[in-house]
């Protein structure tokens, strides 16, 4: 889990949510549904897990030892 603590914008705590946005993303659950449940009324941080994508997996195959 890379996402941001913090909205960007507003400063409002997004990255709790994550997990439960996947989740029902994953169930086929309309994301206006989705973020309504979550109490997410502003663009701003929609937009944070709107337009985030989960790098970690392939990023940690490139771990260096230095």
């Amino acid at each position: 889990m890379m996402i941001p603590i913090r909205c960007f914008s507003c400063g409002k705590p997004v990255g709790h949510l994550w997990e439960d946005y996947e989740k029902e993303t994953k169930k086929g659950t309309k994301t206006d549904t989705i973020f309504k449940k979550m109490g997410l009324d502003r663009y701003c941080c929609r937009r944070m897990l709107l337009s985030h994508r989960d790098y970690i997996d392939q990023v940690i195959a490139y771990d260096v030892k230095s």
